[in-house]
């Protein structure tokens, strides 16, 4: 699998998503300013982080990055993008994902372990997971409110395009157990065709025990086991 981290100026986890896709092929980073993805490119990933320092709205001035319209071709020829938090946030600002990323219903920045729910397993990104299956990764936002409007949420609801709900760690899917005021605890979406996914949690922080869990670790392997069997 050759990957391709986009960096923007204030990322700040393209290392840690370099050092997931490590084990599973080749992960290159890429300035913002190039125009044309790297040949052979198989994954884009849009790291999280401060991009431009969250002016304007967070991911609204990347979202006009020179790379974005190579992105957007990328992901038209049915390519996989990953967007994670602040990628999450440049993806519906792009136009690629819908709905809007908004202040967290405390208006407080959270950073804390989180347990997610996982909706389906038939996708390049999920197929290491099994169905319902609840993990344990980390969360580091203040825009992390998924909202959009009540067709959208509709569409996203019957056409099985929620990727991940935040849940306790009984994997019950509750208000008490929703960080930042989500719709529906909404934590990730997918686009139409399945090959975008955004997501405000953070996989690429737990790939190693050392640093607290391997929870993270499926989403990875996913999509190499789903690169191998193409």
């Amino acid at each position: 699998m050759k990957a391709a981290v986009i960096l923007f100026p204030g990322s700040n986890r393209e290392k840690d998503a370099v050092r997931a896709l490590a084990p599973h092929g080749e992960a290159r980073v890429v300035w913002h300013a190039e125009t044309e993805l790297p040949a052979g490119t198989d994954l884009v990933v849009l790291p999280g982080g401060f991009s431009y320092g969250d002016y304007l709205r967070c991911g609204a001035i990347a979202a006009h990055a020179p790379v974005m319209a190579a992105v957007r071709a990328h992901a038209e020829r049915g390519g996989l993008v990953l967007g994670v938090c602040n990628g999450f946030q440049i993806l519906v600002e792009f136009g690629l994902l819908p709905g809007v990323l908004m202040r967290n219903a405390g208006l407080h920045f959270i950073c804390r372990m989180q347990h997610l729910r996982v909706e389906r397993t038939d996708t390049p990104f999920a197929g290491a997971y099994a169905p319902g299956q609840t993990i344990e990764v980390a969360i580091a936002h203040g825009e992390g409110n998924y909202e959009a409007d009540a067709q959208t949420l509709l569409r996203l609801e019957g056409e099985g395009l929620v990727a991940f709900r935040y849940c306790d760690g009984a994997g019950n899917v509750a208000d008490e157990a929703n960080p930042n005021g989500s719709a529906n605890n909404i934590a990730g979406i997918y686009s139409e065709r399945f090959n975008v996914l955004g997501m405000m949690p953070h996989p690429e922080n737990l790939i190693d025990p050392l640093v607290g869990g391997t929870d993270g670790r499926g989403l990875f392997s996913s999509m190499d086991t789903w690169f191998k069997a193409a």
